[in-house]
């Protein structure tokens, strides 16, 4: 009998790095849409949030009959930073006084109420001899409901 000419043992070729497999294409691809995504709706839903806190804090703040005129200002003027703080960068907000405050409150209505209209008086209610009037106070709400409206809407 004559012995088979057998080879040896042929091992196959070792995995190179490249190319990836499909399943790492596809996650270079989806990854970082994920993360765009989550942080869109992150921030999407903290401005909600912020949004709808504060028109539940600006209705008790209405219903709140007993308050100074002042007491209220005060209220509202603070109710209006702590959402801007939220929806915004605090750097772009958190500093704001006076006409630069009020300027940055009038960026997201198109007809400038707070440095032109009703909401002067968030700057200057507190130095003024008399306190606001009812029907002041009351056009100042209904520009703080307009202004969170706005903020609950924006991008």
């Amino acid at each position: 009998m004559e012995p088979l000419p057998l080879k040896d043992i042929h091992l196959p070729d070792s995995v190179t790095f490249w190319p990836p497999a499909p399943g790492w294409w596809l996650l270079v691809v989806l990854l970082p849409l994920l993360i765009f995504l989550c942080r869109y709706f992150y921030k999407r839903i903290r401005r909600q949030t912020a949004a709808k806190t504060a028109a539940k804090l600006l209705s008790a703040i209405r219903r709140d009959s007993g308050a100074d005129a002042r007491q209220t200002l005060a209220a509202l003027s603070a109710l209006l930073r702590r959402v801007a703080i939220s929806t915004a960068p605090r750097s772009d907000a958190a500093s704001l006084r006076g006409e630069t405050w009020l300027a940055y409150l009038d960026q997201s209505l198109p007809d400038a109420p707070f440095s032109q209209g009703p909401g002067r008086c968030l700057a200057d209610g507190h130095y003024r001899q008399t306190p606001p009037s009812d029907a002041e106070l009351e056009a100042l709400f209904e520009l703080c409901e307009r202004w969170l409206k706005q903020q609950a809407k924006k991008r």
